[in-house]
């Protein structure tokens, strides 16, 4: 058994893993299209466009938050803080809300010493046949 079955059959019959996180087997390939990972967002400098992916844990939709939508993606290094505009939430709502697995262009934002991403644009991660339960809250 590969590594990459290992790892789907973990998800599909724990929902965890104890390997490596799925992101950590696609990090090469992701590095060449220039998608930054978590821990790199500590460091660059704010208003920079960038480019994170990773396991969507997260979905927040709060009733005072104007139609914002926050979400919360994981690769191996940590997590990336995503704010996604209400525009764009109506546009990409089913690619937001049904793929386990993003990539997120957007600016960087530190406010209030929280790093995020203010998404601009949102597509489904391809290649990656996980199965896992996110924690969504509409």
């Amino acid at each position: 058994m590969t590594e990459a079955e290992r790892l789907v059959a973990d998800y599909a019959g724990m929902g965890l893993t104890a390997g490596r996180h799925p992101m950590a087997l696609r990090r090469e390939e992701l590095a060449t299209r220039g998608i930054l990972r978590a821990r790199d967002l500590l460091t660059a400098r704010q208003g920079r466009r960038v480019r994170v992916a990773g396991m969507v844990i997260t979905r927040q939709r709060p009733g005072t938050a104007k139609g914002f939508v926050f979400l919360t993606l994981e690769d191996e290094t940590g997590i990336a803080n995503i704010i996604v505009r209400p525009d764009l939430f109506a546009r990409d709502r089913l690619v937001i809300v049904e793929e386990p697995f993003l990539i997120v262009d957007g600016v960087l934002q530190n406010q209030d010493g929280v790093t995020s991403v203010r998404a601009e644009q949102v597509q489904g991660m391809r290649g990656v046949d996980i199965d896992f339960d996110a924690h969504d809250f509409y």
